[in-house]
């Protein structure tokens, strides 16, 4: 049997245990299970002799009778001269005489355009005959209702007879439909062979190389280097976090510059859509309305779950409790316009957003303007730190597809040559086996 869970195929289920097999590994086909009213397996059937696969009864069909040997219709009999409707034996004395004609019913004029019968002619088998009728019918009806829908036990006609036990050094007889007097026999007879088989198999095996071995030892090297990247990723992530902490510190400590904003580029007069409302916008005004639009409509939706984060020595994660749905919430807590609120802004708080020269070069210098009227950076605190924290989240969960996969190659690693599975290795190496009878090994 294969053992796979492939359900693709036509299956069966044993009635005893409830284990399912495919019909071509037990030889049982789609058609001759639609006649199988219980079925039990193999190892059923070893540890309970008693129970047997019962099969339905069919009734055999009778021969076909062919065209031309078909009967053709019969015509309906004409009424007989005397009007009745009962038909007549046709071989009895009254069927087989003749008119008298002094009888009132010859000398009567005809009555609905038939002549009335001779009082001579009475058939004396036409009520006997109904009788025989209804008693044919009515045994018909009881020989149906009390047709046996019993099926036969099926017997295998191999365990048939008085046969010894397989069990070693056992000498009485096999129960009914078994090949074993007792479980204990059958289990002591498992035990032999395992006994017997088993070093030799074990010692082929230490012999031969394994290539899904050697595959498996290189699967897991390629991802404890990923395990390694990702590790390396989250503490490089964790020093960015620290930086941007010591910059806020820095421009809390700074004092304002009255001139910065007069001395920043004017903007022109261009106008926007909002990429969330989309109504018309002021191009100076863009993020800021833009950031408030998109909080207003991501406040209606819900991000929950039943279970609370638990991660030591971290707190990214919202996990505000909702009693009336019972669920903890699970956005970014930087980004939870919800139930975490961005801190009041005084008029003396300084931007502090770090300066730029070509996009990506640091000058070392950082914008002094007040953080309320600053527009050219508006949230960059809260942006930076939610892109930490979503690539911290990301890289959590590559480590967790790593380790996952690692669980399962060890796992089958641990398996390839369990006894079980050295049990049923099959494969025959004839090199191996010809230094193991010479005594080379």
């Amino acid at each position: 049997m294969c053992r796979s869970s492939d359900s693709s195929r036509f299956m069966i289920c044993c009635d005893a245990c409830e284990e399912w097999y495919h019909g071509d590994c037990i030889n049982v086909s789609e058609k001759e299970a639609k006649h199988i009213k219980h079925y039990y397996c193999q190892r059923c059937k070893e540890e309970d002799p008693s129970l047997q696969t019962v099969f339905r009864l069919v009734p055999a069909p009778g021969p076909i009778p062919l065209p031309e040997e078909k009967k053709p219709k019969k015509r309906k009999k004409d009424t007989p001269i005397g009007g009745s409707s009962e038909k007549r034996c046709g071989s009895c004395d009254g069927c087989l005489a003749e008119n008298c004609g002094n009888c009132e019913g010859c000398l009567s004029l005809t009555k609905n355009g038939r002549k009335q019968r001779c009082d001579m002619r009475f058939c004396s088998n036409s009520s006997t005959r109904k009788k025989d009728r209804a008693a044919i019918k009515a045994g018909g009806r009881n020989k149906k209702r009390k047709r046996s829908v019993t099926p036969e036990v099926f017997c295998n006609p191999a365990l048939e007879g008085e046969r010894q036990c397989y069990g070693p050094g056992c000498i009485m007889t096999a129960r009914p439909q078994s090949k074993y007097c007792s479980d204990e026999c059958g289990m002591k007879l498992a035990t032999s062979r395992i006994y017997q088989v088993l070093p030799q198999r074990i010692q082929e095996w230490s012999l031969s190389p394994a290539v899904g071995e050697e595959q498996n030892k290189k699967a897991l090297e390629s991802i404890r280097m990923k395990q390694a990247i990702v590790r390396a990723t989250l503490a490089e992530l964790d020093k960015r976090h620290a930086e941007l902490d010591l910059l806020v510190e820095r421009a809390k400590r700074c004092s304002l510059d009255p001139n910065a904003l007069e001395n920043a580029d004017l903007e022109d007069e261009m106008s926007m859509y909002c990429i969330t409302c989309g109504h018309e916008i002021h191009s100076k005004t863009a993020i800021r309305h833009m950031e408030k639009c998109f909080n207003k409509y991501e406040s209606q939706a819900s991000f929950g779950s039943i279970f609370k984060t638990r991660i030591d020595g971290n707190s990214m994660f919202c996990d505000f409790y909702n009693p009336a749905s019972k669920t903890y919430c699970k956005r970014l807590r930087v980004l939870c316009p919800e139930h975490c609120k961005d801190p009041k802004i005084n008029d003396t708080d300084v931007c502090g957003c770090p300066l730029v020269r070509n996009v990506f070069e640091l000058t070392g210098e950082f914008c002094r303007a007040p953080k309320k009227s600053c527009f050219k950076h508006y949230v960059w605190e809260k942006i930076r730190r939610a892109e930490i924290d979503l690539e911290r989240v990301r890289q959590w969960l590559k480590m967790d597809e790593l380790v996952e996969q690692e669980r399962q190659i060890r796992q089958a690693m641990a398996s390839r040559a369990g006894v079980l599975g050295l049990m049923l290795h099959s494969t025959y190496n004839h090199e191996i086996m010809e230094k193991l009878c010479a005594g080379k090994f």
